[in-house]
């Protein structure tokens, strides 16, 4: 169990093996919610960016002749070759 404490301004510090588990960095902003017994603080940024339909639909417009499963997965199978390949270079 990881153990914190109340500054006198009101501050508590988040463990560093806890905010390195959550990917939690410095200038996050956290709801803070009363519950029976504590609190529970929540994330408001989400790890993504938000996105909408206009951002990623040039994505889906692939012209080209139809690909297998079969040949969608040695495409990136090949690549990920290309790349560590590159990568111990």
């Amino acid at each position: 169990m990881d153990k914190t404490r109340l500054s006198k301004k009101g501050q508590v510090v988040v463990p560093k093996r806890i905010r390195a588990a959550h990917i939690w960095s410095a200038g996050m902003e956290f709801a803070v919610v009363a519950r029976e017994g504590g609190i529970l603080l929540k994330p408001l940024l989400a790890l993504f960016p938000r996105t909408c339909l206009a951002g990623v639909a040039g994505s889906a417009g692939y012209q080209g002749k139809a690909k297998s499963i079969h040949e969608m997965h040695a495409g990136i199978a090949r690549k990920a070759r290309e790349r560590h390949d590159r990568s111990r270079s």
